[in-house]
C-alpha cells in the first residue's frame, strides 16, 4: 500500500512541490502492481484528504480557518480524523481486497465535488 494524497485531483497555493511527488507515487504504484501480481500481490495507493494530525504543523488540526474552509467544501462536512484512514488502510491489506491492483482509492470525506 502506497500513499499519495487528495492534492493530486485539486490544487492549493503552495503544494506543487508535494502534490507532483505524490502524482509520481501513483504512476509509481501502477509499474509496482504488475511486478508481483503473479504472486498473487496487489499494489495499491490510498488518497487522503485533510486530516487532522501533525502534517503541515498541524494546519487542519489546529487552525479554525481552515478546517473550517475544509468542512465547508467537503460534502461529509468535516475534515477527516485519523481513525478514518486507519481502518481503511486495514482493510485493504486485508484478502477481502484481494483482486483490487493497481489502483488509488481515496479517502477524504468528498471535496469539491
Amino acid at each position: 500500500m502506497n500513499i499519495s494524497s487528495g492534492l493530486t485531483r485539486f490544487a492549493y497555493p503552495d503544494r506543487v512541490a508535494y502534490a507532483a511527488m505524490k502524482g509520481a507515487v501513483e504512476v509509481m504504484t501502477h509499474y509496482m502492481a504488475k511486478e508481483p501480481g503473479a504472486r498473487r500481490i496487489a499494489i495499491n495507493t490510498m488518497a487522503p484528504g485533510a486530516i487532522q494530525t501533525d502534517f503541515s504543523g498541524g494546519m487542519v488540526r489546529d487552525n479554525p480557518d481552515i478546517a473550517r474552509h475544509i468542512a465547508e467544501v467537503t460534502a461529509l462536512g468535516r475534515p477527516g480524523l485519523p481513525d478514518d484512514i486507519g481502518p481503511m488502510i486495514a482493510s485493504q491489506l486485508s484478502e477481502d481486497y484481494g483482486w483490487v491492483n493497481a489502483q488509488q482509492i481515496e479517502v477524504f470525506g468528498g471535496p469539491a465535488i
